[in-house]
């Protein structure tokens, strides 16, 4: 299913019905839906919280605490940039700062046009060599704002 469409009740069941049996089985369905439908619809958290007889607030705040879940759809590229202390500390505030105003973005944000979405991660295990992104798939060390700009350049032609 594109990204795009909301995805029908009864979709988000069969997922919800595909994972119910398993021993903890929040997380999988959480993923399940996401990896679906790119999202997870508020929609499908009332049909979560019932099918696993939890509330609402509940499934909400697993999917809070991880900050993977979407509840909307991303951009066609995902720019993650770490956020974590050793990338503060050389300079990773000031290119997250740039790179949100280059793009008219806050955190967690998509381009009108759905370019790209821009996210915040706490530590992508390149501490020695930050400040540290994710492009895509593609990790990225000692970058800085221009460099960001050129990355993004080849990434959304």
């Amino acid at each position: 299913m594109p990204a795009d469409q909301t995805p029908s009740r009864d979709d988000i069941a069969a997922i919800i019905a595909d994972h119910r049996g398993m021993e903890g089985p929040l997380l999988p369905i959480l993923h399940a839906i996401q990896h679906a439908f790119g999202h997870v619809p508020q929609a499908a958290l009332p049909l979560i919280a019932e099918a696993l007889n939890i509330s609402r607030a509940e499934v909400h705040g697993v999917m809070s605490f991880y900050h993977d879940f979407r509840e909307a759809p991303a951009g066609r590229r995902v720019v993650k940039l770490c956020r974590a202390e050793a990338c503060q500390a050389v300079g990773g505030a000031a290119v997250a700062a740039e790179v949100l105003a280059d793009l008219g973005l806050n955190w967690q944000e998509t381009t009108p046009d759905g370019a790209v979405t821009v996210e915040a991660v706490y530590c992508l295990g390149l501490c020695a060599c930050g400040p540290a992104a994710v492009i895509g798939d593609r990790v990225h060390g000692r970058i800085s704002a221009a460099r960001m700009r050129a990355l993004l350049a080849e990434a959304t032609p």
